[in-house]
């Protein structure tokens, strides 16, 4: 992959007029170099990693995304949690987006697909570093990509979670 390129999704295969399904096989054990890759950030109030207000925060992001036309052709959102307490979610962006900060985010990134229920993260926190650790590599900062809501992952009977290892 070319620097600061992530696998397309395709939009068109979307059942639930939400989230599109989700193909893991392009994002599995692949590695990412960005380059100041533009993002705009948006906030949740966590309860021990647990997002309180996920759904609004997403609902008023995509919104501001949208109405300034700014939503990266290949879409991804990648979540961090820098405490128990609040968590911060960036989402691929192709200009600035107006009420949103924006970051950049530069550096090598290993990824790896996981599924299951969300209570499971913390074995996959565990597996990435694992992982990481089996290329020779040491891990800096994890992201995860939530690549459906939870309503849609019941419909497509998948929940696949991409992490994205800094490296």
């Amino acid at each position: 992959m070319d620097i600061n390129e992530i696998p397309k999704i395709n939009m068109d295969d979307n059942e639930t007029g939400c989230c599109p399904r989700f193909d893991p096989a392009p994002w599995n054990d692949k590695e990412f170099i960005f380059d100041n890759k533009l993002f705009a950030k948006a906030t949740t109030i966590n309860f021990f990693h647990f997002p309180l207000n996920m759904g609004s925060m997403y609902k008023g992001s995509f919104k501001k995304i949208m109405d300034a036309n700014a939503m990266d052709e290949a879409f991804i959102t990648l979540s961090y949690d820098p405490s128990p307490w609040k968590g911060e979610h960036y989402f691929a962006v192709n200009k600035d987006v107006p009420g949103m900060e924006m970051i950049k985010l530069s550096g090598v990134y290993l990824s790896k697909v996981f599924e299951g229920p969300f209570k499971d993260a913390g074995k996959w926190v565990k597996e990435m570093g694992e992982f990481v650790k089996s290329k020779g590599k040491e891990q800096k900062k994890l992201y995860f990509f939530y690549t459906t809501c939870p309503k849609c992952a019941k419909h497509y009977g998948k929940n696949y979670v991409v992490a994205f290892g800094e490296v």
